[in-house]
Formats: C-alpha cells, sequence, structure tokens
C-alpha cells in the first residue's frame, strides 16, 4: 500500500500520539504501599484503639485512606504491630488497662485484658479481623518476627513466676521479665506457644513430668528487645522505670536464637553494662546496632568530632551508641563511639537508615506533651564506612516533623518517608533525597490528621 503525502502526514501525527500517551502512562498515578498506623481513637485509652491504613501514592506520596479502614484493633492500648508471611498477616499487640482503665500499668497494678490480635490482609490493603491470642506473661509490651516470618516474639514486663526467674537467671535473681514465643502457622496464622525446653516450670505434679515453662525469663526491668545475627538482645534497667512506657536502660543480655524452633538460651555472655542510664530502645539496621539513649552529653571546646558545632562546650539531649555483634552475641561498639543526637532535640526513639544505606534518620519525640514540638524533629547522619565506619550530621539537619514522633519508615519505592506523632495525632510526610540526605516538604499535602494519639506504624509493599 502506498500513501499519499498528506496521508503520511496523518500516519506520522497518529504516531506522535500515541508516544505521548504512551509516555503519560509512563507516569500514570498508582499505589506503591500501603502505611498501616495504630493508635487510640481518643485521649482516654479506655476504648478499644483503632489501626488506620492509607494508600502511598507513587508519583506524589500523598497518603489516601484505605477503603473499610480505620478498624478497631481488638483491645486496649495497641503499641506494637508486625506483618509476616509475605504480608498476608498482620498482628497487634494490644497491652489493655490497669484497673483505673488506662495504660499506665505496673507490676502492682498490671494490665487486664493484654492480647496479640490477628488480621489478614486482603486486596486493596483492608484488614479483616481473624483470631485474638494471649501471652504467658504480664504487661506485655514489644512485638517482632523473626525474618523467616515463622516466629512471632512478645516482650511482657513482668514474668508470672519469681521462682522461674531463678531457675532460668541465677538463684540471687528475685524478679524478672519474660519472653513468649509463638510459632506461626504459615497457612491460617495462628500461633501456638512454644515451650522453653531449658527451664522446668515449679511445682510441676509428678505426673505432667517433663514440665517445661511456657516463657523465657529474661532480666528484670526491661525496656526493648532486638533480633540481629542469630541472637536475640534484651536492653534491661538497673531499677523499675515505673509505668508504661519502660525507660532508663543500662544494661545488654544477649540470648542464642534457634530459628528452626524458636527456643532462646542463655549465652555464655552475661549482662553487658553499657555506661548509660536512660536507654529506651535498641534496634538493627544494616547489620548495625544502635542503642538510644536519652540523657545529656557535653562536648568539650575544641573536640576534634566530626559532629563538633562550635569552640564553646555543648550539651546535646540524647545520643546513639553504634554496635557491631560479636561471638556470643558481645556487643563491640563502633570505632566513633558514642555520637550525640541533634540540637536542640531531645528524646530519640527511632532509627531509620534508608534503602541505599547513606543516611540515618533518628525520629526524637521531645518532651513535651503539649503540642509545642521545639524539642520533636529528625536528626539526619551521613554514614561513612570506609575504611572504618562513621557517623557525621548530614547538611540541612535537624528536619521538622509533627509533634512527638512515635515511628518513621522509607515508602517500598524509596522515595518518601513519613512518621506517625503522638502529640498532635498526625502522619507526616517528606521527600527524601538520595543525593543530599535532605528531606523536603511535600508538593502535595504533607500533614495527615488521625483520628487520635498514634502509637506505631509500618509499612507493606505488597499492593495486590
Amino acid at each position: 500500500m502506498r500513501f499519499t503525502k498528506f496521508g503520511k502526514a496523518l500516519l506520522i501525527g497518529a504516531l506522535s500520539l500515541g508516544v505521548v500517551f504512551g509516555v503519560t502512562s509512563c507516569v500514570e498515578s498508582y499505589t506503591v504501599g500501603y502505611l498501616y498506623v495504630t493508635g487510640t481513637v481518643t485521649a482516654s485509652t479506655g476504648n478499644d484503639g483503632i489501626i488506620s491504613g492509607f494508600r502511598i501514592d507513587h508519583n506524589t506520596g500523598k497518603l489516601v485512606p484505605i477503603n473499610g479502614l480505620p478498624v478497631s484493633s481488638e483491645g486496649a492500648n495497641p503499641v506494637r504491630a508486625v506483618l509476616v508471611t509475605s504480608s498476608r498477616f498482620l498482628y497487634v499487640l494490644n497491652r489493655g488497662v490497669n484497673a483505673e482503665g488506662n495504660g499506665d500499668c505496673t507490676t502492682a497494678d498490671p494490665c487486664t485484658g493484654a492480647n496479640i490480635a490477628q488480621f489478614v490482609v486482603g486486596g486493596k490493603g483492608i484488614l479483616t479481623y481473624q483470631e485474638t491470642f494471649f501471652t504467658e506473661g504480664i504487661n506485655p509490651f514489644r512485638l517482632i518476627a523473626d525474618s523467616t516470618g515463622s516466629y512471632l516474639l512478645a516482650l511482657d514486663h513482668d514474668a508470672p513466676s519469681s521462682a522461674a526467674c531463678q531457675a532460668a537467671l541465677g538463684a540471687s535473681v528475685t524478679s524478672c521479665g519474660d519472653i513468649t514465643v509463638f510459632q506461626i502457622n504459615q497457612t491460617t496464622g495462628r500461633l501456638s506457644v512454644v515451650q522453653n525446653a531449658a527451664v522446668t516450670a515449679a511445682n510441676c505434679p509428678s505426673a505432667q513430668l517433663p514440665c517445661p515453662l511456657t516463657y523465657f525469663p529474661v532480666p528484670a526491668n526491661p525496656v526493648d528487645f532486638v533480633l540481629t545475627g542469630g541472637y536475640l538482645l534484651t536492653l534491661s534497667g538497673s531499677a523499675n522505670s515505673g509505668s508504661f512506657p519502660y525507660t532508663g536502660g543500662t544494661s545488654v543480655w544477649p540470648y542464642a536464637y534457634g530459628s528452626s524452633n524458636g527456643q532462646l538460651t542463655v549465652s555464655s555472655n552475661s549482662s553487658q553494662t553499657l555506661g548509660i542510664g536512660q536507654g529506651n530502645a535498641i534496634i538493627t539496621a544494616s547489620g548495625v546496632i544502635y542503642v538510644l539513649d536519652n540523657e545529656q552529653i557535653v562536648i568539650p571546646a575544641g573536640c576534634n568530632c566530626v559532629w563538633n558545632e562550635g569552640s564553646s562546650p555543648l550539651t546535646y539531649y540524647g545520643q546513639i551508641l553504634p554496635y557491631t555483634l560479636g561471638g556470643g552475641g558481645v556487643l563491640q561498639a563502633e570505632t566513633t563511639g558514642i555520637i550525640p543526637d541533634s540540637l536542640p532535640l531531645t528524646n530519640p526513639i527511632q532509627v531509620l537508615v534508608e534503602s541505599k544505606g547513606k543516611y540515618l534518620y533518628v525520629a526524637n519525640q521531645g518532651n513535651n506533651v503539649t503540642g509545642n514540638n521545639q524539642d520533636s524533629g529528625i536528626a539526619a547522619y551521613f554514614i561513612t564506612t570506609a575504611p572504618a565506619y562513621q557517623l557525621s550530621f548530614a547538611p540541612g539537619q535537624p528536619f521538622g516533623s509533627g509533634a512527638g514522633p512515635q515511628c518513621i519508615l522509607e515508602d517500598p519505592s524509596d522515595q518518601f518517608i513519613y512518621e506517625a506523632n503522638e502529640y498532635d495525632s498526625s502522619i507526616t510526610g517528606r521527600i527524601f533525597d538520595p543525593n543530599s540526605g535532605n528531606l523536603d516538604g511535600m508538593r502535595v499535602t504533607s500533614t495527615y490528621a488521625l483520628q487520635g494519639p498514634p502509637t506505631w506504624c509500618l509499612m507493606d509493599g505488597r499492593t495486590g
């Protein structure tokens, strides 16, 4: 077939239009992931908490509420949530309430109604409640899953038996916390308690011998825990820090973790004192373990430090302790040692290392509960790994946030960073610049209101 000159022009125009539409379709907006946030409906914590959910727009980072959410967390005071088994199941840890109807639970006034609620993650991010499970100890407050998605571990602030504390940790131990380990059914998501093969329960009837414990004792006054490199590390305090949120971590105790059976075995290396007094988190990211400490650190004048910000002595109101994991679960300090938090921020609580491993961000909750976020924000550090690991302040930091961020995370497309803020019941989103580490405000709305104070957030990259 032969085309006239006019026909050729029409054909070229049609092809050009097709190219334009093709390019347009390449940048078409779509959902790159789901952001879930647990929280309380109001400042009153006597009612069930909620789980809110948002679709993340690939082009802008805009958050759009998921249809059908929020839903009840199926318990009061949800404080942690995890996704497992290729994001098919979501588990929420609800702390419950004390006798006065609030979440300030102590050994003398423990939480009741605490549970772990299981949800199925359906199409378009919808959550459907399935079943409720219970830990073996008292006052649960932390929840993690192992890397295989086979086991779920809950940290209870108080063990139900002091005799078990002595049997597991030594005759001089009179109180302890505990970890309840659950095996996850890969088909249904149901949880079953893993028995402690190393410790026998006290007062076990002879007809029932052997009678293993249904939990794993840990040192008293636990603050946080983390799984890394075949070990479970518990951050504990030297004294009871009072009601939740627990702080005052001073030492770390290692357990060998059996990924094939969920067993925790006391390491031959006992508790390791860190030389701090207000540790409130232990986190692992990109092969480094970070302990966050909410206490003052004074940098002397003339310090030849990569973070030195002036010639006069400077007082920082938080610090980051980076470690690698040594034999037997022993923490080995990185060569740069303790790193100060950014001024004027206080109370570091969460760490994020972005996907390329070049920048580290620390969410600082601050200590002001009135909604004034002058000491809330995000500290940012540039990570150098050669010739040795080193952190230095990134240009332009600290970056703003809402008041009292509880968590910080990166979206699955590595473009946006979000945090959920307790004191002003909001989510804040920022664009991540991979070249400078800068966090810019989004070109669309970057702050999203929640129905009540958030407690935790997590990201789901499965959108099918």
